[in-house]
């Protein structure tokens, strides 16, 4: 098996039913045009973008996040953890992305806190919060029965911070995609022949189980003069090489990664790890001991799918759209809690323990609401965000169904509902598909995927909301 390979533009990452459009990378012409009509007098639009890091590493002694069974705090840092800051602007429309090296995103209370501030300090009037999903991070919960830890809120800020910088850095920009593969985990749940599900949850023998996403999926964003100015990296798979013995701070193989991409391109862009459906895929070397070496084997993924992401990137030829546009939506699901309320804080506690129940245990609440986003790039580049972790089948189908040139999957993003597995794994079982991980009703997952795919569609003016308009049109 090929570890790493390139795709031919023209060509889905493995399959055609995965990815059916893919951009053909062109000449520049769109550029060339774009100047041309701003030689001759025409006020030609724009798309701008800025970018700003900061450093978000809590203090030593914070509860740790990942594993229910690790009940002391953190002792030490292997690597900063980071919030990268993207942000958008065509025409009034104004995003900001925030990439978190964190195991999941703020709670509604401090998502709300950003929002606000982007607005008020920035103009921003739509917000993807995501993490990375390590699980060498803080405990982050969405209500903290003693308020919000001081690091967060001091994070809060220097996040708010960092958006205003990215806005007021922001420079004309070109965009481009790209596609190539690189294998650097596995599913971890085996359905045996009886139908039963043994999980895997570590596989250094390198064993193909199935279903697996190996697609690495790149959108790199110049200034106008062609330099980087950020690449952002799309690929599913948990950051767990670190086990629960580990106490120290680390953003897992995607920190690596982004150093590795940084570097190919002489530390010029900013680089971001956009986490996919990871809800079911491992790193190959999941919760390897820290003794042995299991910074060695971070570093292997993410050196393995830095380079293939380098590779890919330096294959984009970015062109700036004459009628840039940015597109978003995020719109509240009403979703019912899947199990019996105290059923499932029962369940919980057996599973975790009194200790752990206090530090780790979700809100309960029989309806929830919970945001899907969609967002749309000049009308090509099109991303869904999913607010947990979602198996990586509905990564696949997304792709398949997608009708955007360029489809990206966002896990872990605006928000925190627990494991989203397909209706198919539901009836399975195994962890992350029918127990006290698993919060919201059968079949969420799908409906989120559903309406995300209306809204795409909407916005590419494909569902009239005339219908004498739509019945002209058949």
């Amino acid at each position: 098996m090929q570890d790493v390979d390139l795709l031919p533009a023209s060509q889905g990452p493995t399959m055609r039913q995965q990815t059916p459009c893919f951009p053909k990378f062109k000449t520049g012409l769109t550029t060339i045009l774009f100047a041309l009509a701003a030689a001759i007098g025409g006020k030609a639009a724009v798309m701008k973008a800025g970018v700003a890091r900061v450093d978000i590493t809590p203090p030593v002694g914070t509860q740790m996040w990942g594993y229910f069974n690790r009940l002391k705090g953190a002792e030490g840092i292997i690597d900063p953890l980071y919030a990268r800051v993207l942000v958008l602007e065509a025409g009034d429309e104004r995003l900001a992305y925030v990439d978190l090296d964190l195991g999941r995103t703020f709670g509604p209370a401090s998502l709300g806190r950003l929002r606000q501030a982007a607005r008020r300090q920035s103009g921003i009037n739509a917000l993807i919060v995501q993490a990375i999903h390590t699980h060498a991070g803080p405990v982050i919960m969405d209500q903290y029965p003693s308020g919000t830890p001081a690091w967060e809120t001091t994070d809060l800020g220097k996040i708010e911070q960092a958006i205003h910088q990215a806005q007021q850095s922001a420079v004309p920009v070109r965009l481009g995609t790209g596609y190539g593969i690189a294998y650097i985990g596995y599913n971890r749940r085996r359905v045996n022949p009886d139908g039963t599900i043994t999980m895997l949850w570590n596989n250094s023998a390198r064993i193909p189980t199935w279903p697996v996403d190996p697609t690495v999926a790149v959108l790199r964003i110049d200034r106008m003069n062609g330099q980087p100015l950020a690449i952002l990296v799309n690929y599913a798979c948990h950051p767990v090489t670190f086990g629960s013995d580990n106490l120290r701070y680390s953003a897992d193989f995607p920190g690596v990664m982004c150093k590795v991409v940084e570097r190919a391109f002489g530390r010029k862009p900013l680089c971001f790890f956009m986490q996919g459906a990871a809800g079911d895929i491992n790193v190959y070397d999941a919760g390897t001991p820290i003794k042995q070496d299991a910074v060695a084997r971070r570093d292997w993924a993410g050196e393995r799918l830095g380079h293939a992401a380098a590779r890919i990137a330096q294959k984009i030829q970015t062109e700036a759209d004459p009628n840039p546009s940015v597109d978003f939506a995020e719109d509240p699901l009403r979703l019912r809690l899947r199990w019996n309320p105290e059923k499932f804080r029962q369940e919980t506690l057996r599973e975790i323990g009194a200790r752990a129940f206090r530090i780790y245990s979700p809100p309960i609440h029989e309806t929830m609401q919970v945001p899907v986003t969609t967002l749309l790039i000049n009308r090509k580049i099109a991303m869904m965000g999913m607010p947990g972790e979602p198996f990586v089948q509905f990564q696949m189908d997304w792709r398949a169904r997608c009708p955007a040139r360029d489809c990206f999957f966002l896990g872990y993003a605006n928000g925190y509902f627990g494991y989203l597995p397909t209706v198919r794994a539901a009836t399975e079982g195994g962890y992350g598909a029918a127990n006290a991980t698993t919060w919201l009703q059968v079949g969420a997952g799908d409906r989120m995927l559903n309406h995300a795919l209306v809204r795409l569609d909407q916005m590419l003016g494909r569902l009239p909301d005339d219908p004498h308009t739509g019945w002209k049109s058949r």
